[in-house]
C-alpha cells in the first residue's frame, strides 16, 4: 500500500496510535485554539481602545530667557496634551505586559489541557478497556464472563449490553452444541457396543458355526440400520438449524392430502386406516420439504403407537390468522409430566421398545424445530389410555393473486355467431 492511499490515521506516528492520545491532542488543540482566539480578540479590543486618543496639539516654538541665562527655544503644549502623552506611554507598556502574560497563560493552558485531556480521555475510555479485558479473557470453552457495566445508559453502556447479549447467545449456542454432541455420541455408543460385543463373542467361540455367524450378522445388520437411521436424523436436524431457504406460498391442504396418500399403505399394513380432512386454500409461506417432513414424522409416530383396528386422523384448517395441522391417534397417550419432554432431542418413552424399533428419539424434536423456523408453534393434547393429538400452527398468509393470463374460449366462433344471430 502506497503512502498516498493510506488514510490520515495510518500516516500518524506510532505514538499517536492510541485513541486516548489522539483524543488528548484533539482536546488540547481545540481548547488552545479557542483560548487563543478569545485572547487575541480581547487584546485587539483593548489595544484599539487604548490607542484611540486625541492627537497632541503643539504651539509654535518661543525663544525665552530663563533665570537670566541665555535665550532658549521652548515649545509649549497644553496640559491636557501632556497628560494624554503620559497616558499613551502607560497604555503601550500595559499592552506589552498583557501580551506577555497572555502568551504565558496560553502556554500553561496548553500544558494543563494535555494533562486534563489525558485524564478525561482515560476515564471516558475505561469501559472500552473493560470490554477489551473481558474479550481477551474469554475462551471458546467458557463464555460465562460478562461485562455487566454500571453507570449511565450512554453509548458505551449500550455497547457493553450488546456485547453481553452476544456472549449470552454464543454461550447458549455452544452449550446446545456441546449437549447435542454429548447426546449424539451417547446414542451412537450403544449400537457400537452391541456390534463389538456380538463380534467378540462369536470370534472368541471356537465352536461357532455358520448359524451362529448368521445370527450375529443379523444383529449387526439390524444395529447398523438403527445407526443409519440415527445418522440420517442427525443430519436432518443439523440442516434444520439453518433458516428455510426455499420458502414460498404453499397450500397446506395439498400437503396434507399427499401425506395421507403416502402413508396409506403403511397404515393398512399395521391394521389402521387414515382419515384426511382439509379445507382447500390454507396458504402459508413455508418450505414445502420441511412441512412434508414434519407431517411424515407425526404420521409415523401416530401409526407406531395406534392400536390395530383404529384410525389415524389427519386434519387441517384455519383459525383466525393461523393455519393448523393436527394428527390424532388412539394410542396409549402420554403422561402429563412427559408432554413437555416429548419435544426434546433423544427423548423416548419406552427406551427398550425404541431400541428394538431402531428409533433415534429425534422425530418430534425435528418437528418442533421445523415449525419454529416458520415462526409457528406446536401443541400437544394427550390423555392416558385415550390417545394423543399433535397440532402444528403456522402464520397464515393471503392467497396468491389469480392468473392474469388470457381467458379461455368457452365456445368456438360458429357457436358465437349463431348465438349472436338469434
Amino acid at each position: 500500500m502506497t503512502s498516498s492511499s493510506k488514510s490520515f490515521v495510518e500516516r500518524l506516528p506510532p505514538w499517536m496510535g492510541s485513541i486516548r492520545v489522539r483524543l488528548t491532542v484533539l482536546y488540547s488543540v481545540v481548547l488552545f485554539g479557542l483560548a487563543g482566539f478569545v485572547v487575541l480578540g480581547i487584546y485587539a479590543g483593548v489595544s484599539r481602545t487604548l490607542h484611540d486618543q486625541r492627537p497632541i496639539t503643539r504651539s509654535e516654538p518661543t525663544l525665552i530667557r530663563l533665570n537670566g541665562g541665555p535665550p532658549q527655544l521652548v515649545e509649549f503644549v497644553e496640559m491636557e496634551d501632556f497628560t494624554a502623552a503620559v497616558q499613551t506611554e502607560a497604555n503601550t507598556r500595559a499592552l506589552e505586559k498583557l501580551r506577555e502574560y497572555s502568551f504565558t497563560a496560553l502556554g500553561l493552558l496548553f500544558v494543563a489541557s494535555l494533562g486534563v485531556g489525558y485524564l478525561v480521555a482515560g476515564r471516558v475510555l475505561r469501559p472500552i478497556g473493560r470490554i477489551t479485558n473481558v474479550a481477551r479473557d474469554i475462551q471458546a470453552t467458557d463464555l460465562s464472563r460478562r461485562i455487566d457495566m454500571r453507570g449511565p445508559n450512554d453509548e458505551l453502556h449500550q455497547l457493553a449490553d450488546t456485547f453481553d447479549a452476544m456472549l449470552a447467545r454464543l454461550d447458549g449456542a455452544f452449550e446446545s452444541q456441546r449437549r447435542f454432541i454429548h447426546e449424539a455420541s451417547h446414542e451412537l455408543r450403544n449400537p457400537l457396543a452391541v456390534i463389538r460385543t456380538n463380534l467378540e463373542v462369536v470370534l472368541s467361540d471356537p465352536d461357532a458355526n455358520a448359524d451362529d455367524l448368521r445370527e450375529v450378522g443379523i444383529v449387526v445388520r439390524r444395529t447398523a440400520e438403527r445407526m443409519s437411521t440415527l445418522v440420517d436424523d442427525l443430519l436432518l436436524y443439523a440442516r434444520r438449524e439453518a433458516p428455510a431457504s426455499r420458502a414460498g406460498l404453499i397450500d397446506v391442504a395439498s400437503l396434507v392430502g399427499e401425506a395421507g396418500v403416502d402413508f396409506r399403505a403403511t397404515a393398512e399394513t399395521n391394521g389402521l386406516h387414515i382419515d384426511c380432512v382439509a379445507v382447500p386454500g390454507l396458504w402459508v409461506n413455508a418450505d414445502a420439504t420441511g412441512i412434508r417432513q414434519a407431517l411424515a414424522n407425526l404420521l409415523a409416530n401416530a401409526i407406531r403407537h395406534a392400536p390395530s383396528g383404529t384410525a389415524v386422523r389427519l386434519a387441517a384448517g384455519r383459525e383466525g390468522g393461523w393455519v393448523w395441522v393436527a394428527v390424532e391417534d388412539h394410542g396409549p397417550g402420554i403422561a402429563p409430566e412427559d408432554q413437555v419432554r416429548v419435544w426434546q432431542r433423544f427423548w423416548r418413552g419406552d427406551r427398550r421398545r425404541a431400541r428394538e424399533e431402531g428409533r433415534s428419539g429425534l422425530g418430534l424434536s425435528i418437528v418442533r424445530q421445523i415449525v419454529a423456523r416458520h415462526h409457528g408453534r406446536v401443541q400437544l393434547v394427550s390423555e392416558l389410555g385415550k390417545g394423543s393429538t399433535f397440532v402444528l400452527w403456522f402464520p397464515a398468509v393471503e392467497p396468491p393473486p389469480p392468473d392474469t393470463g388470457p381467458v379461455p374460449i368457452l365456445a368456438d366462433s360458429s357457436t358465437l355467431s349463431s348465438a349472436s344471430g338469434s
